[in-house]
């Protein structure tokens, strides 16, 4: 069967049903009435109740980013030591000992940031509580703190000399139970009756037909699924991801969650047209990103579904590259779902991309290295597409002579230079960090890989932290103490590092009066302005990242035409 109905099949239902959710969202966020207001508006009281007098003004983007960083560092220092405590707390019927130091400090950032990168196997080292707990709460309120902000920035860019962005709290309590609560429970219904496992019953022993002993994991699964898809988080509950047959049993289960990786970060697009007052301009954010994505979904598709020439050469077998892949899910799933996986900022995999072919690592590594833009999280990829916006109208104003503008409003020195800052976060945490891995003896203990590929694990791991991804080359070894310190500050620049200027960006704009659209106004919802940032995000990445890939992956390609591998 070809992949393309396939992938036009997931387009269709993942754009369709981000539309419809997009108007929900709208009306969550402008505090309209919802379907599920009579159940869930006394519980929203009740928790910005307990917040006093913090949830009852709005806030300034100095405000609305230090509740950010306030919230997000008690949720750390919570994680860090239900971590460290695990070995003495309940429901752990295992006997599951306390995580290291190190490990547990990555883990915990890597939670609180939505990166979910895992340098541990969860059905080994974490607890049900742990689980429970400790990374699906993170699950949900990562994901709201993105979505907040994301928001906190549409008011930035409509409003009209305020200086206010609304309350990150009322916000934070909205995203989680208007919106993300509700999903993740219809899909974890779903996945319960696809065969994915919710119990808090020991592990279970068995007996294989050769009469071995086998230990079956189990435990709260489908529950933590559903949200780490649905708020692009990624973490598995078992050390395999959605390539466990008990973490994503079925073809439906596959696509549910499948759909489940883009559908908040494409209804964003919608909601920024519907915020803004002009659709066409969440169209047009749409259709750059959607561009990318499928430029991206074709060419890993082609050398997948051709296959490795060396294996053809040797056993004169052709067919698709299913090294690392699931049968059941087959080279076109896999290239689907790393696709959307890699230009969100979800990270969970159904095949491992480590054994994908190396073109189809360069398009992996591309999507995080440019800032995991095309949809990207929850919220976070909303906001870094509008941090290429505001540079590609500067660009524009600059080829045309004219003082650039969006939504009427003039983009001036402080939004230019506070974009590129945010910018400049990726290649610090990508080239600086991956350089130092590179060169220190025992950071190279963790590269499986000799040559290019070996160099393309240490990339993807870095480009993955600070891109607040999660997946990961499998061969790469992440637990070493030098990479779990070094990978959780990665993490830590790639998200505040765009989170604080970009909220800072809104709050310049949202100080400023809009001026009326003239006939020198250059158009921001039209082709010519979709071509103009799509290669803005193109040309900033290649400049930025060409480089490197050219000793990783590409040269690895070119090796394998040469008949070496590694």
């Amino acid at each position: 069967m070809s992949s393309y109905p396939v992938f036009a099949l997931y387009g269709a239902v993942t754009v369709g049903l981000a539309w419809l959710l997009a108007g929900h969202m709208h009306r969550v966020f402008t505090g309209q009435r919802v379907w599920s207001s009579p159940l869930i508006a006394p519980v929203e009281r009740a928790f910005l109740s307990a917040a006093g007098n913090a949830a009852r003004h709005t806030q300034t983007w100095s405000g609305y980013a230090m509740a950010v960083l306030v919230f997000n560092l008690a949720g750390f220092l919570v994680l860090y030591a239900i971590l460290r405590l695990q070995g003495v707390l309940p429901l752990n019927p295992q006997g599951i000992g306390p995580m290291s130091p190190d490990l547990a400090f990555n883990t915990a950032i890597s939670f609180v940031t939505n990166t979910n990168w895992q340098a541990y196997s969860g059905e080994v080292q974490l607890s049900y509580l742990s689980q429970m707990v400790g990374l699906t709460v993170q699950n949900f309120v990562s994901a709201a703190t993105g979505m907040a902000v994301a928001v906190a920035i549409i008011r930035g860019f409509v409003a009209t000399g305020t200086g206010k962005l609304g309350n990150f709290w009322v916000d934070l309590v909205r995203s989680v139970l208007y919106i993300l609560l509700p999903l993740s429970i219809v899909a974890a219904v779903v996945l319960i009756w696809q065969g994915v496992p919710q119990s808090l019953s020991a592990y279970v022993q068995a007996t294989t037909l050769e009469g071995a002993q086998q230990v079956i994991a189990q435990g709260p699964a489908a529950s933590q699924i559903a949200i780490k898809q649905l708020g692009t988080n990624g973490g598995g509950f078992f050390g395999v991801n959605s390539a466990h047959p008990l973490e994503n049993p079925t073809i439906l289960s596959n696509m549910i969650q499948s759909v489940y990786l883009l559908l908040i970060p494409v209804s964003f697009c919608f909601l920024f047209g519907l915020m803004v007052g002009d659709r066409r301009q969440g169209w047009a954010i749409f259709a750059a990103m959607g561009v990318l994505f499928m430029a991206g979904l074709l060419a890993m598709n082609a050398p997948e579904q051709a296959g490795n020439p060396l294996l053809t050469q040797a056993t004169g077998i052709t067919g698709p590259n299913m090294e690392g892949k699931e049968v059941r899910f087959g080279a076109t799933l896999s290239v689907l779902w790393a696709e959307a996986t890699t230009a969100a900022s979800n990270g969970s995999v159904n095949a491992m991309h480590d054994s994908f072919m190396p073109l189809s690592g360069l398009v992996m590594l591309v999507n995080m290295q440019i800032g995991e833009v095309i949809f990207g999280g929850v919220g976070s990829g909303l906001y870094g597409m509008l941090l290429y916006v505001v540079l590609a109208v500067f660009l524009a104003g600059l080829m045309v002579g004219r003082t650039p503008e969006y939504l009427g409003k003039k983009i001036e020195g402080r939004e230019v230079t506070l974009s590129v800052l945010a910018f400049l976060s990726m290649p610090v945490g990508i080239l600086v960090f991956g350089a130092l891995a590179a060169t220190v003896p025992s950071a190279l203990s963790a590269v499986q890989d000799a040559g290019p590929h070996g160099l393309s694990e240490i990339l993807y791991a870095y480009s993955s932290a600070t891109g607040n991804n999660g997946s990961a080359f499998g061969g790469f070894g992440a637990a070493v103490p030098f990479h779990t310190t070094l990978q959780g500050i990665a993490m830590l620049l790639g998200r505040y590092a765009i989170i604080i200027p970009m909220l800072a960006v809104a709050g310049s704009l949202s100080v400023k009066t809009p001026a009326p659209a003239t006939a020198g106004t250059f158009p921001t919802h039209g082709p010519l302005f979709v071509v103009l940032l799509t290669l803005t995000v193109l040309i900033l990445g290649a400049l930025t990242f060409f480089p490197a890939l050219v000793l990783g992956p590409i040269a690895e390609h070119v090796s394998m035409l040469g008949g070496q591998s590694f």
